[in-house]
């Protein structure tokens, strides 16, 4: 990266999700370094050159998809790219949320500044103003099929370049001609090939993924550290944790989950009180984290891994090489992208699984000490019966939302593109899944500090009794039936805000603890 800290250079630094985040956040610069302008002003001469000398080339001086064979006049190219923008603006839907949307201009300056799209430096400095000043396009979330790009969406992100669509600025939403009015900027025209490179590319499934990849990562950690308060609450064994298990089967995951749980137990009054217990083992909820739970980060790990390829690409088409080059290709194909998402999505679901399983465990009333339903006066109560009504909706919910999208494929311009991807519908319904997810953890994180409870005066090892007590100062210790939704909704707040996942940095950097394990760059950079 760029010597400042707080600056990415486009086009010549290395994007991954979590600097792309931090760009969408403001908390990041995103510029073009010279570098990257020189490149860009090298392939802008070369489609003016193949417009001068009249030459074919797709989507430069030819129509589109099953109108490649059309001849375009040189006075007609630039007309061309503007209406490209207007006729490709089909999106329906509701809109996707600003940080997509501004997610999608960041990453498609990447791409476009790499110097292979024939852009102009002008529109680029355009939407680098979006992005700097908070005006961010409204963009449907329906109508790409992941294929010749996300065509619909990315046309309309950019309707604002030529004076149409709509905003949302200062927070309110405005038409593109009041923008203008307030800030005294006026329309672009659009030259050759410039409304093809904006639009042809993957950026709306790769804006998803980045979220994807964001939001799972954050559930994947506090999933480990409510099972192991869960384990704590009902008194399972530390003994599936052990490396010597896991060394014996050594993926990553699994080893990563087992080290990261068996750290989170050490020195707990709770885990020794029932060391010579009698019982031999427990259910697979408890037992499996890291094979389940390990299986998921593997997942996540994938789909981190292509993303960042994808990330620093260039996935418009035709693509410039030089003078003497351009290549039509399939670069804008959402297929590599696509699967791995899918398998997100799985992955996610399968985390939410495994989450309501250990919610119904704690409700049986098996382990010594903890009442049925979590509630000693039941009867008159319900205790926390309802709540896993809620998980298992959601768990069902989420298996629904699991077939893979990338499986379908429907032809689309008249045949000429006959395979695509779907991966931005994968994308939606991913992001779908883990909100779901952490609906699914809040509860789990309600109720293993329910069973928590019942394990006093016995204390828990320094970083899950901080955790408790933290927990408690938003959600109380419930004795006896009460509106369970609002703590529902703390309990949402809480994993959305990575409260949990301070507190264990915090005492670990502290009490000198190590949670860390030989694979926590590949698992926690991202």
């Amino acid at each position: 990266m760029s010597n400042m800290a707080d600056h990415f250079l486009y086009g010549e630094d290395y994007l991954t999700a979590g600097i792309a985040l931090k760009i969408a956040k403001g908390e990041t610069k995103g510029i073009i370094s010279k570098i990257s302008r020189e490149k860009i002003k090298e392939s802008r001469k070369v489609v003016e050159n193949i417009v001068d000398k009249g030459h074919p080339v797709y989507g430069i001086n030819t129509g589109f998809g099953p109108l490649c064979t059309t001849k375009i006049s040189k006075e007609e190219t630039k007309i061309l790219q503007n209406n490209i923008l207007k006729s490709h603006s089909v999106g329906v839907g509701d809109p996707v949320d600003n940080e997509i949307a501004k997610l999608m201009m960041i990453l498609k300056m990447q791409s476009l500044s790499k110097g292979y799209s024939g852009i102009s430096e002008k529109t680029l400095d355009r939407i680098l103003w979006h992005i700097d000043n908070d005006a961010i396009p409204i963009v449907p979330s329906q109508g790409s099929v992941g294929a010749s790009g996300d065509l619909a969406p990315l046309s309309h992100l950019f309707l604002p370049l030529i004076g149409l669509g709509k905003v949302v600025y200062h927070k309110k939403i405005i038409t593109t001609k009041e923008l203008f009015k307030t800030t005294g900027l006026s329309p672009l025209d659009l030259g050759p090939k410039e409304g093809l490179a904006l639009i042809n590319g993957t950026q709306f499934i790769a804006a998803h993924a980045v979220q994807i990849v964001s939001k799972l990562h954050n559930c994947l950690s506090q999933a480990d550290i409510i099972g192991a308060m869960m384990i704590e609450g009902l008194q399972g064994s530390v003994k599936p944790f052990y490396r010597e298990l896991h060394n014996l089967r050594p993926f990553k995951g699994n080893i990563h989950v087992a080290s990261r749980i068996k750290s989170l137990l050490k020195g707990s009054e709770i885990m020794e009180d029932h060391v010579d217990c009698d019982r031999v083992q427990d259910p697979y909820s408890l037992r499996c984290m890291p094979q389940v739970h390990g299986a998921s980060r593997n997942a996540w790990l994938h789909l981190k891994e292509l993303l960042e390829v994808e990330l620093n690409s260039v996935t418009d088409n035709p693509i410039i090489i030089n003078e003497e080059l351009t290549i039509s290709g399939g670069s804008f194909h959402g297929q590599p992208l696509a699967m791995a998402i899918d398998y997100a999505c799985l992955a996610a679901s399968e985390l939410g699984n495994i989450s309501d399983r250990r919610i119904y465990l704690a409700l049986e009333g098996n382990s010594p000490g903890v009442p049925k339903l979590l509630m000693k006066d039941t009867g008159i109560n319900s205790g926390y019966m309802i709540l896993q009504y809620t998980t298992a909706a959601l768990a069902s919910e989420n298996k629904g939302l699991c077939f893979p999208s990338s499986a379908d494929s429907i032809p689309t311009s008249l045949g000429q593109e006959d395979h695509v991807s779907m991966g931005s519908i994968g994308g939606r319904k991913a992001i779908k899944v883990i909100e779901n997810l952490e609906k699914i953890l809040a509860i789990e994180l309600l109720t293993a500090s329910q069973a928590f409870e019942f394990r006093k005066p016995l204390k828990s090892g320094v970083i899950v009794d901080e955790i408790h007590k933290a927990i408690r100062t938003k959600v109380a210790f419930a004795d006896k039936d009460r509106v369970f939704a609002h703590d529902i909704e703390e309990g949402i707040n809480i994993i959305k805000n990575k409260t949990i996942i301070t507190i264990v940095n915090q005492i670990s950097k502290e009490k000198n603890i190590s949670v860390e394990t030989e694979f926590s760059n590949e698992f926690e950079v991202y």
